[in-house]
């Protein structure tokens, strides 16, 4: 292994990207030559079909700097920052985009808002964006709905170029589709400074957007799920079982009720309908399944919660590791 820790690891999850990745990394190497950082930059291709490998194959001959993570097939962004950060040994972690439309000038800033700021985490924010109507409404409203379910007010969760603390990385995990809520992620680990910063956006270069209006409904789906797990992911018998405890009590009550009721009106001579004719001793009978249901549930997501070691496990196809690396 290497003595010392990079300043600053790039981590740079991509699709398809071969005409930009060579661009991108020249535009890297003099950012980081005029400011004397030690670096490395983590290319991590979530099984492109194109010639992206081959290109990152030549990169890594050419620079040292160069670390390549390739997945068998294409799992998503989260999976590909997940392995990046896995593999990140920079103090400071930055995350960008492949596609050139974030600009490597940000870096210095974003590294000095960490290191000298004490910032655990600064995302960028595209205030002056470059993307069609159809992609940028779709995001203002996602964007105003995650500032308030999650209490972070930051105007961009979607932005790719983002900078972390190493610790914040190595202590938050990221998959399905949670990379847009990696600030959520880090605020319930435990670390709170959190910052924002206006970052450049620049036209797409080459090829084409890889994400259509499918990723919007899946961000509010991710939205819901990274909300409970958050408050009930280690424990979900406190939502489950808390719910159906509610649900069997109120059922309870009420068929208690229903059949208390019809006893007195016999007590009394007073005309009443049989329990069984009535639509709410259904209701009371079936919110007292619902509740036995719902409380099985958590007890069933208790157990799994303490059993499930694979959700982050992806079939890597190559590795490429700095020379001075052991393989």
């Amino acid at each position: 292994m290497l003595e010392n820790n990079p300043n600053i690891s790039i981590v740079v999850p991509l699709y398809n990207e071969e005409e930009s990745l060579p661009e991108l990394l020249a535009w890297i190497e003099r950012v980081m030559a005029e400011n004397r950082f030690s670096y490395e930059v983590i290319f991590v291709d979530d099984g492109s079909n194109d010639r992206s490998w081959e290109v990152i194959r030549s990169l890594h001959d050419a620079n040292p700097c160069v670390r390549a993570i390739r997945f068998r097939r294409n799992y998503g962004k989260s999976a590909g920052l997940y392995c990046g950060f896995e593999a990140a040994r920079g103090d400071v972690v930055i995350t960008m985009d492949a596609d050139l439309q974030d600009s490597p000038d940000e870096i210095p800033e974003l590294y000095r808002m960490v290191t000298e700021e004490g910032y655990d985490l600064v995302s960028g924010w595209k205030k002056r964006r470059f993307d069609p109507v159809g992609k940028t409404l779709p995001s203002k409203f996602f964007n105003g709905t995650a500032r308030l379910a999650s209490g972070i007010k930051l105007h961009d969760f979607n932005c790719g170029l983002k900078a972390y603390r190493n610790q914040v990385v190595k202590s938050i995990e990221v998959y399905g589709e949670m990379h847009r809520f990696i600030p959520f992620l880090a605020k319930q680990a435990g670390f709170k400074r959190i910052g924002e910063k206006v970052v450049h956006h620049r036209a797409r270069k080459y090829g084409v957007s890889k994400f259509g209006w499918e990723r919007m409904i899946k961000g509010y789906l991710d939205l819901i799920t990274v909300l409970f797990m958050t408050r009930f992911g280690k424990s979900p018998m406190y939502f489950f079982g808390g719910l159906g405890t509610l649900m069997f009590l109120v059922g309870g009550a009420t068929t208690v009720w229903v059949i208390a009721e019809k006893l007195y009106k016999q007590a009394h001579l007073i005309p009443v309908r049989g329990a069984t004719d009535q639509p709410l001793f259904y209701i009371a009978m079936g919110a007292v399944v619902i509740g036995v249901q719902l409380f099985l549930a958590g007890f069933i997501g208790e157990l799994i919660s303490r059993n499930s070691g694979d959700r982050n496990r992806y079939l890597i196809d190559e590795k490429l590791q700095n020379k001075s690396v052991s393989q």
